[in-house]
């Protein structure tokens, strides 16, 4: 028997505070759907939305995307940072085009099988865009139900079993609901129940919040350490990545070697970009985004 006893509130919050977000309108493709799950990926909206925008003004289409190098796809990614996610994307457009007659599948199993995505991204899509019955668990669900339901502040680093049982037992049983539901516990997450300052004055299911109701117990877990990134090999393959982008072709090592004074540093970070396969060392020496 299908029990949520956050459902009704969460809902109803969720149609009088949701943004209004490019790729939530009606209007919205699938492919720009499957898009924006990729960049928003480890990434803010307030850094998407430019980038998705202009990404769906170039690539409209999976096939518009496919016909290009999959260098061209890593100059637009731009700074969002993980650019193998574009690689990933460039990928998809291929399969998809190659596989599915250039429509992204509407099957779960379909996406699943696509370069790149993961169980979130293909039951985010498969809701998302086909109105499909789901659970999805990205981080800030996670952190709606750890709280709300398990009583701790933060879930587990990684995501578990009894996690995933529980974002089952809650979803509605009509599929069109359920996938109002992963939308809306999403952006609870995002706007309320955040991880450093939630809201829980503004919170729709503060009294039925267990962590709320417990004192909000401190997390006793291992400690959360934020992300660093200055002096980090990602700020040097950022650096690396950003001078073959913003060059009219291929250049020679000296102008990659300006970028950082650390050399043992600097050839590892260009080592991994040639190992992850976003920058092609060319026969003459030079370097390029690949082709």
């Amino acid at each position: 028997m299908f029990d949520n006893p956050y459902s009704s509130a969460i809902l109803s919050w969720y149609q009088a505070n949701a943004r209004d977000l490019p790729w939530r309108r009606p209007d919205a493709s699938p492919w720009s759907i499957l898009v924006s799950e990729i960049m928003l990926q480890q990434t803010p909206v307030v850094r998407v939305w430019p980038a998705w925008e202009a990404w769906m003004e170039r690539w409209p289409t999976p096939a518009a995307l496919a016909a290009e190098p999959s260098g061209e796809a890593v100059r637009m990614w731009n700074r969002l940072g993980y650019p193998r996610r574009a690689l990933n994307l460039h990928a998809c457009a291929r399969e998809i085009v190659d596989r599915h007659n250039g429509e992204v599948p509407d099957s779960h199993a379909d996406l699943l099988a696509l370069p790149g995505i993961g169980p979130y991204t293909a039951a985010a899509v498969a809701s998302f865009a086909f109105g499909q019955r789901h659970a999805i668990l990205d981080t800030n669900v996670r952190r709606v139900l750890a709280r709300a339901d398990t009583g701790i502040e933060y879930p587990p680093k990684t995501q578990s079993k009894a996690e995933v049982r529980l974002a089952e037992s809650l979803l509605p049983p009509e599929a069109d609901v359920a996938a109002l539901w992963g939308v809306a516990i999403m952006e609870l997450g995002a706007l309320v129940c955040t991880a450093r300052s939630p809201a829980c004055a503004d919170c729709p299911i503060a009294d039925k919040c267990a962590w709320r109701l417990a004192g909000k117990p401190a997390h006793d877990g291992p400690p959360r350490r934020g992300q660093t990134y200055a002096g980090t090999d990602r700020q040097v393959r950022g650096r690396l990545l950003a001078v073959l982008r913003d060059a009219s072709g291929p250049v020679y090592k000296p102008a990659l070697d300006a970028v950082w004074d650390e050399p043992i540093q600097r050839e590892r970070a260009l080592d991994a970009l040639v190992a992850d396969g976003l920058v092609d060392p060319l026969d003459d020496g030079r370097y390029a985004l690949p082709g």
